[in-house]
């Protein structure tokens, strides 16, 4: 009797994660790629918007990093209003805001229209990120995180094979309008986070939580609620559910340290990779896009592998510091590379780690963050990878500048992974989930 109650709970379990995941992750997936072109478009418009709007390469990389200052200020207000008015309203706001924003980088003039548009583009996008996080928390048990996280995440990955492409397409339509084509880039891409945010206010979507969700029986609800009480319970965790005593917790600022020196690595690779990709090729623009994806295809597919290994062992921790390093090898080769073929293998292997880091490392500190403690806790952990947003395409901007090479800069990148290896396995050990059959 026992073990046909056990068996019924694990059928529901699995209907229950099938339905959320078939119901969730896809939508989900399709906002963040839309997220990051509209973050990250500016890598490829610069091949030809850096001329037309007279900016040098420290120009362009003190632009790409304001994006980060604005995000960083209004990350945590902005998380906090989410978990208060619930994730459909915020994230559909979120979305519009963001679109009318980047749109209006067609308008640019000059370097002074250009710092100001990406810092307002980074006010509008805070909290979303963090927020969809914060979200899937509400929807999927601890043990199963880093999987469903890993595919969330892709979308990161894949916005680099849809995205360069799709830039290196639009910037064809030159002269059409009487617009250059990287305004077209800015304006096309801009309107569909503001039709997507339309969308979320008027379709169920994005319900809430699984008690708002029409689409899950009284059961799997009740399932869905009973692994989240069980997660609370863990008694290997100090669980934090205040936002005053997660402040004062030693582990949400060492792994707000350690995804500084990650998010060094990521926004040090989007930004610049159609720029290295050109100085190795010569390609033309629309090829560049195309070599571009080949780095995110492959990250992409190393993403859904690590995430699963890392939730069959429960070894979060050491998952993040191999992937760091691994991602610090490649950065390092790339510096020595000499030719596309050696230059894009090093690309590939940075990808594969910078990317395959992220799951098994948003799968921590849902561990020991409740409540309004992980609404905030979350933001801030994001606010410190928003702040590496500005230094990392800076510094290789300033090296380009400067010394006329990328070599400088991409060792700081590799250095801050390497470092970020080394702090990930300071965190307790405590808090990696136990191995446990599902």
């Amino acid at each position: 009797m026992r073990a046909s109650a056990v068996e019924t709970d694990e059928l529901i379990g699995h209907t229950t994660i099938a339905a959320i995941v078939r119901r969730l992750i896809p939508f989900l997936c399709l906002l963040f790629i839309v997220n990051y072109l509209d973050r990250t478009n500016i890598a490829m418009a610069k091949l030809r918007m850096q001329g037309d709007l007279h900016l040098s390469d420290d120009a362009y990389g003190s632009g790409a990093g304001l994006f980060f200052v604005g995000y960083f200020l209004f990350e945590v207000p902005s998380n906090l209003i989410l978990h208060r008015v619930g994730a459909r309203r915020w994230i559909a706001r979120i979305m519009i805001s963001w679109g009318i924003i980047s749109a209006a980088m067609a308008l640019t003039r000059g370097p002074a229209s250009f710092f100001a548009l990406r810092f307002l583009l980074g006010v509008a996008e805070a909290g979303f990120f963090p927020g969809i996080v914060l979200y899937l928390s509400f929807w999927i048990p601890a043990r199963q995180q880093a999987r469903f996280l890993a595919v969330f995440l892709t979308s990161t990955a894949v916005s680099g094979i849809v995205g360069n492409p799709l830039a290196g397409w639009l910037m064809q339509m030159e002269g059409i309008g009487g617009m250059h084509g990287w305004q077209w880039l800015f304006l096309l891409e801009g309107l569909l986070p503001v039709l997507l945010g339309i969308a979320i206010l008027i379709f169920p979507l994005l319900p809430d939580r699984p008690t708002a969700a029409p689409w899950l029986t009284l059961e799997q609800r009740r399932w869905v609620q009973r692994q989240l009480d069980l997660d609370g319970l863990g008694s290997q965790i100090d669980h934090v559910a205040d936002l005053r005593a997660a402040a004062a917790d030693g582990r949400l600022w060492l792994l707000s340290a350690i995804y500084f020196l990650l998010i060094m690595g990521l926004y040090g690779f989007i930004y610049w990779v159609p720029s290295l990709v050109k100085s190795m090729t010569a390609a033309s623009d629309t090829n560049v896009g195309l070599l571009s994806a080949i780095p995110y295809l492959v990250a992409t597919v190393a993403m859904v592998l690590i995430g699963a290994h890392a939730d069959r062992t429960g070894h979060r921790r050491v998952h993040v510091a191999a992937c760091a390093l691994t991602a610090a090898l490649g950065i390092a080769l790339l510096t020595a590379a000499r030719g596309p073929i050696s230059g894009m293998s090093a690309l590939c292997l940075a990808a594969i780690g910078i990317f395959g880091a992220l799951a098994p490392f948003w799968a921590i500190p849902t561990r020991f963050l409740r409540g309004t403690a992980a609404a905030g806790g979350i933001a801030i952990i994001n606010s410190a990878g928003a702040l590496a947003g500005y230094p990392a395409p800076r510094v290789i901007g300033w090296s380009m500048t400067h010394t006329h090479h990328y070599s400088f800069g991409l060792l700081v990148i590799a250095a801050s992974l390497a470092c970020g290896a080394a702090l990930v396995l300071c965190v307790p050990r405590a808090i990696d989930v136990p191995r446990r059959a599902d």
